[in-house]
């Protein structure tokens, strides 16, 4: 199938057609028609499955079909990276659109605020927001969302996971017109369909593969001594020279600057993201790599889900999650949009009875790798 027989507007093919996506996606194939319809949708994907395209491109159908001023569309997202991310891909579709869009989110030194109450109370046509920050300019008044007919839950497990179940129930309470709602998640779990009781009527279902990793992604594991672990990235990364993009993936911050030192003393190029960081920071550090200027990005979990880079050739989890499902969302950074990836992971003795659960949830023994020394 081809994106133009999905029956979206000439000005949305062509946007496609310039950002080279020609085939959607099995989502973006059963999910684009449902809301175009304006049928409530859950959807359970893994992360890399072009969700963000699936709940965007009618909202833009709709915007130009039914050209207005104020704000239409609201999308919630757990993170500020996933708001970024959203934003960013919206304005490369509705380049060539009269659509605004901005992302709401804290952090930083708060000299966005005043930005955000503009676009908020003058109308920007569609607003990606974490609730928490969102909750902040709805508690001050001045916000009008009486013409928002479209609303969107990102990540919701991830959502409810950071306990922002109550922030839903008072952001939906200020969305009377609402004529179509969407929500999606890499889990079903129970906390899940009672969100979705609670705020979807009769909604299609949408299930692809639950909380496996993409069949691009080749799996392997080292098992490593704690203390040898650096040495050994450091090998495996200076004996691949032809890797543009590798992510590293560790358990605190502090580690992150470890692994970022010890790649340097090999003369590697890299640098690491975290919560210490201010949102500026962050965004030159991600600009620094997806311009391959440096060739190694160290994080925490801050960057599992919600970051859309491309091309990345190897992700490593230098430490295994405590969380099986973090796993799929780490290696999900690889082998997206049906390319092909690597996953290494590095696990010490203690570690054997996480990455087991790991296993049981992808169904799947990951090969293991002898020590090349």
């Amino acid at each position: 199938m081809k994106f133009s027989a999905l029956n979206l507007d000439q000005q949305i093919l062509e946007a496609l057609s310039y950002m080279n996506f020609v085939e959607p996606t099995p989502i973006q194939e059963k999910i684009i028609p449902e809301i175009l319809q304006d049928k409530d949708v859950i959807a359970c994907a893994q992360t890399g499955t072009g969700k963000t395209i699936a709940f965007v491109l009618p909202i833009l159908q709709d915007l130009i079909k039914k050209p207005r001023e104020t704000v239409s569309a609201l999308i919630l997202v757990p993170t500020r990276e996933l708001a970024i991310q959203i934003d960013q891909q919206i304005q490369g579709l509705a380049y060539d659109l009269p659509i605004e869009s901005i992302a709401i989110y804290g952090g930083g030194d708060g000299s966005n605020w005043d930005t955000q109450k503009r676009a908020l109370t003058l109308g920007s046509n569609i607003i990606v927001a974490t609730p928490g920050k969102l909750i902040s300019h709805l508690n001050l008044g001045y916000v009008k969302f009486g013409d928002v007919t479209h609303l969107v839950l990102d990540e919701a497990d991830r959502m409810l996971d950071m306990n922002f179940y109550d922030d839903i129930q008072k952001i939906v309470k200020h969305l009377p017109g609402l004529k179509q709602k969407s929500m999606f998640s890499a889990t079903m779990s129970p906390k899940i369909k009672k969100l979705a009781k609670s705020l979807l009527h009769n909604p299609t279902e949408v299930i692809l593969e639950l909380s496996k990793p993409a069949e691009g992604v080749l799996q392997a594991a080292y098992s490593v001594h704690e203390l040898e672990k650096a040495k050994l990235i450091q090998g495996l990364i200076l004996d691949k020279p032809n890797l543009n993009k590798v992510l590293i993936f560790s358990s605190t911050k502090k580690k992150v600057s470890e692994i970022v030192r010890a790649l340097r003393e090999v003369g590697i190029p890299a640098a690491g993201i975290s919560s210490n960081l201010e949102q500026n920071q962050r965004e030159e550090v991600l600009l620094s790599f997806r311009a391959d200027k440096i060739k190694v990005l160290v994080a925490t979990d801050v960057l599992s889900r919600g970051i859309d880079i491309k091309d990345i050739n190897l992700v490593i989890n230098y430490d295994v999650p405590n969380d099986a499902e973090d796993y799929v969302h780490r290696i999900g950074r690889t082998a997206r949009a049906n390319t092909t990836g690597i996953a290494i992971t590095l696990i010490n003795r203690k570690d054997e009875p996480k990455f087991k659960s790991i296993e049981t949830l992808i169904q799947k023994s990951v090969h293991r790798i002898p020590m090349p020394y």
